[in-house]
């Protein structure tokens, strides 16, 4: 077994050496990360300019001057070879529930690695502590895909509470929630007078009730959502066909 691991938080970040340390004992662990914190990326690809890579000596890891979703792209088609057998993207340094997963740089890297045909993870700490908790049920899920493959159309997104292990209840499999309208843009002025802007704070909760991965992390438990990449509302085809037919 060879798992690719990314992130969107980084190449030094503690969480992407936390999951790669727990996930060597299921097998060989290749490390492809942006080389600074690019959350909030979503499934951005760098078109503009080339692609830097660098070998981390003391690591072994390659630090890519780009998004997560390159990191993958570049990892599976030149950088690892032979090719991986699974994406594992995180642990991220926050939740990514709800509507997050729109914007993660963390679920879009293990979207690519679907997109691009392999079983892929994303997973999320929520909080910064204890990154040991997460790890373990990251290694937990590889070896169950290992033995028991899911339909190769899924990503899981996996958040799990910032909890010492002995504490986690539990495993539960959630819906997306969703929030509030995030807050206003943040306006401020740098040195010189000029205004600058920073982007709010996510929304609060709005769609938190039972079955929602927001409820299952409240309640103690690790939350596992299925996504999938084709995002088309196919409940609403006959009624959008019906509307065009209208207008004709």
């Amino acid at each position: 077994m060879r798992i690719l691991v990314s992130n969107d938080d980084g190449v030094h970040a503690e969480g992407i050496g936390a999951l790669s340390e727990a996930l060597r004992a299921c097998g060989e662990v290749i490390v492809v990360a942006p080389d600074r914190n690019r959350s909030g990326a979503s499934h951005s690809l760098t078109l503009e300019v080339p692609l830097w890579v660098t070998r981390i000596n003391e690591s072994g890891y390659y630090a890519v001057k780009g998004t997560p979703t390159d990191c993958v792209h570049l990892a599976v088609n030149e950088l690892v070879r032979p090719e991986p057998d699974m994406v594992v993207a995180g642990i991220n340094h926050g939740a990514n529930l709800g509507d997050d997963v729109i914007y993660s740089g963390t679920v879009a890297a293990a979207t690519e690695g679907r997109h691009l045909g392999y079983p892929s993870i994303a997973i999320s700490l929520v909080g910064k502590t204890h990154f040991a908790t997460a790890a373990h049920y990251a290694a937990l899920l590889v070896k169950g895909l290992m033995k028991h493959p899911l339909p190769a159309d899924q990503i899981l997104n996996v958040n799990v509470p910032d909890l010492p292990l002995a504490q986690i209840k539990g495993i539960k499999t959630t819906r997306l929630g969703n929030r509030h309208r995030a807050e206003s843009v943040i306006r401020t002025e740098d040195p010189r007078g000029q205004p600058i802007y920073w982007i709010g704070p996510p929304g609060s909760q709005q769609d938190a009730g039972e079955g929602t991965d927001f409820a299952a992390i409240e309640q103690g438990y690790v939350s596992i959502t299925p996504l999938t990449i084709d995002m088309t509302a196919y409940d609403s085809l006959a009624g959008l066909g019906a509307w065009l037919d209208l207008q004709g």
